[in-house]
This record gives C-alpha cells, structure tokens and sequence, in this order.
C-alpha cells in the first residue's frame, strides 16, 4: 500500500527558486496590463483646457517680466500733458457755455426786436408828413424817443447809413446812382434804416449807392 504525500511535505520540497520566477513573472504582466490601460484610456478634457490655459498665463507673465517699466520721469511726463490736455479742454467747454449762455440772454428778444421794427418804420412815416398838427406831432416825437430809448437799452442799435462807405455786411444795395456830391462806393440816401441787436445785425440798411 502506498503512502500519500502530505502537501506540507510537498511544499518543503519544492523549490523556492520557481516561486519567486513566477511572482517576477506575474507583476510583468501586471505592469504591462496597467500600462496598456493608461494609453488605451482618453484623457479628461477639462485637465487638458486648465494645462493650456495655465501654459497661456505662464507665457504672459513671462512675457510682462520681459517688459522693462518706464522710468519713472517719463511717467511724471505723461501724466503732466495728460492733465494739460484735460484742463485745456475743460477751459474750452467753459468758455463754450459761457458764450452760448451770453447768446442766449443778448439774443433772447430777437423776435420781438424785428417785428417792433416796422412799428418804427411807421413813427418814421408819420413823423416825416409836414401837415400834421404841431402838436401832436411832438406828442407823437415823445413817444417815439421813449420807445427808442427802451428799446437802445435791450441793445437795438441802428445802423449808420448815410454818407458812409458802403458795407455789405450792414448796408443792402438796392440801386446805385451817378452823384457829383459823392464818392464812388458812398451811400447817397437811406430807403430803410437797419438796425443791429447786441451788435449782430437783424436787418441791413437798404440804401442807394453812388457809382
């Protein structure tokens, strides 16, 4: 009858050499298996977004250390025309609204100046007639002065015409006329007084011009 080997034994006689072949043996495959698992696997794109994105701000700040900084008087410098430019151009809006608000007020009445100019056209004609009654004809000179006087100090101001050198900037040629008595370019006569408002003319004087 034959004896069995009991396992003990058997593990006692074997060698350990063949135990530590196979171990060796397996964590090879297992290191191969793992390392074609990483390569087979896709990497997260998230990650990949953070590296680019942490490899752009590493490249401009190497970029921004590159950079020297400007002296510091050429900074004052800047900062000194900056402000100069900036008060300039303030100056400017305020002189801008100050005349704006000066035409404005000067030429508010404007309107009503022109439309009282044919009311002293008509004082004008009526003053000019020699039949009427003495009288009322310095009744009618009074008010005529008092209207002008009121209207002078809004700044009504009428042209000078007659005897003057014709200017197209006041003066509005309706015809000219040949005149022993004057000067080439000279008015001879008045047709309608003009009148300026706070020194911008509202309406020309119409003359006759000599030739």
């Amino acid at each position: 009858m034959k004896k069995k080997k009991d396992p003990i034994d058997e593990q006692v006689g074997k060698d350990p050499t063949l135990d530590t072949e196979e171990a060796k043996q397996e964590s090879d495959e297992a290191k191969v298996e793992e390392t074609k698992e990483r390569k087979e696997k896709p990497g997260d794109p998230g990650e990949s977004e953070e590296k680019a994105e942490a490899s752009e701000e590493q490249q401009e700040a190497a970029e921004g250390q590159k950079e020297e900084p400007k002296p510091v008087e050429e900074e004052d410098e800047d900062l000194k025309t900056k402000y100069l430019r900036l008060a300039a151009d303030f100056q400017n809006y305020k002189r801008r609204v100050e005349k704006e608000k000066n035409d404005i007020y000067a030429y508010a009445n404007e309107k009503l100046m022109a439309e009282l100019l044919n009311v002293i056209d008509n004082f004008d004609r009526a003053l000019a007639v020699e039949s009427v009654d003495t009288g009322m004809k310095e009744g009618m000179e009074m008010i005529f002065k008092q209207l002008i006087d009121v209207l002078e100090s809004c700044g009504l101001e009428e042209i000078q015409a007659e005897g003057q050198e014709f200017d197209p900037n006041c003066h509005h040629a309706v015809q000219t006329q040949s005149s022993d008595a004057h000067c080439s370019g000279q008015i001879i006569k008045v047709l309608q007084k003009g009148y300026t408002l706070n020194k911008k003319v509202i309406r020309p004087a119409m003359v006759i011009v000599a030739e």
